[in-house]
């Protein structure tokens, strides 16, 4: 049952290991956040973080190790398949590659009709209506429908990928790097599209991306993954102008800037992290970043930082996180119709 005052999404120590013939994979460790209706949350990290893993988790395309997820205050993490149909619905999914999502054998029409027939939505003659329609709100047109997925583009299929999401009007859309596979002239067409589209319908987001120029963008809180958890979570201008977290430091240092006397001002420099990222079959004791910290200490080999307060509406999971303040410069915004970033 509903709880009338209970958030879109909660997530309370989502885990999720892979066993393999020679050792665990811990992919999703104590993963924990929450998500208000119509509220976009970016996550961020290095490929191999376990960003998509918790996506799917949160669609319960994989079920956890460990852990429990909450939509709108019911517990789905063990629900069963009959017992997600009213779900399933409400909560969709916008995938990474949109050359390999879409089914090429059939039409646009069929691949966007596919979730109102699965869950019964209207009829033939309205969901053939209601296809136009969702063509039309993606910056596509009608005539498109009766054609095959190899007659688009990239950030067309995208479009399409995103008009099969809308079909069933969900409460809840999970973007998989939903840019990262498009050409960067039309990665801020997509990006305007999901957010016209969140401001318009009041849809909450779920972000997954590691470009973080786009996350500022988009998302209105950020959560920042390393090696399976969560390290920092913050509303979007606190984590760029005052980020807590070493390894949030690190990425926001290698955002490209057009002014590179204004990044050495900003951040102290490059920040260049030593050592490879370690195995998530074998993540170190303690912190899971220690191994590349240069705040590193005794205490961050034995004990496992939680995430907590660090100030308001800012969670960090380090024993020893920075204080000082960054000026992270203006926020880049794609200004709606054009391909260029528009400094705000």
């Amino acid at each position: 049952m509903t709880e009338p005052d209970a958030p879109l999404l909660e997530v309370r120590g989502l885990t999720k290991h892979f066993r393999t013939q020679r050792s665990i994979v811990q992919a999703v460790n104590d993963v924990s956040f929450t998500l208000d209706e119509g509220e976009s949350l970016g996550l961020v990290g290095e490929s191999g973080c376990g960003k998509s893993t918790t996506g799917q988790l949160l669609a319960r395309l994989l079920d956890p190790t460990s852990g429990q997820v909450f939509y709108r205050g019911r517990d789905i993490t063990r629900a069963s398949r009959r017992q997600l149909v009213p779900v399933r619905s409400e909560i969709q999914m916008i995938f990474q590659d949109p050359y390999s999502s879409l089914n090429p054998r059939q039409t646009i029409r069929q691949i966007i009709s596919m979730p109102m027939e699965v869950n019964g939505v209207l009829s033939p003659r309205g969901r053939r209506e209601r296809v136009d329609e969702l063509l039309e709100l993606v910056g596509l047109r009608a005539e498109h429908a009766n054609r095959f997925p190899f007659e688009f583009s990239g950030g067309q299929r995208q479009r399409v990928g995103i008009a099969r999401a809308l079909a069933v009007e969900p409460k809840l859309i999970i973007a998989d790097e939903p840019v990262s596979a498009l050409d960067v002239s039309v990665q801020a067409q997509v990006v305007n599209l999901m957010r016209r589209l969140r401001r318009e319908l009041g849809i909450a987001f779920v972000f997954i991306a590691h470009d973080l120029a786009v996350v500022r963008n988009f998302s209105q809180r950020i959560a920042v993954m390393y090696l399976g958890s969560i390290v920092e979570i913050a509303d979007r201008d606190s984590l760029y102008t005052d980020p807590r977290h070493p390894y949030t430091h690190a990425l926001l240092s290698a955002v490209p800037d057009t002014d590179p006397n204004a990044a050495e001002r900003r951040r102290g420099g490059r920040i260049r992290l030593t050592g490879d990222v370690p195995s998530p079959a074998d993540p170190p004791s303690g912190c899971r970043f220690r191994t590349r910290c240069w705040k590193a200490q005794d205490r961050c080999a034995t004990e496992v930082p939680k995430l907590t307060t660090s100030a308001v509406g800012h969670l960090t999971a380090c024993h020893f996180p920075h204080v000082a303040p960054l000026d992270a410069g203006p926020i880049v915004e794609f200004r709606d119709g054009l391909d260029s970033p528009i400094g705000r």
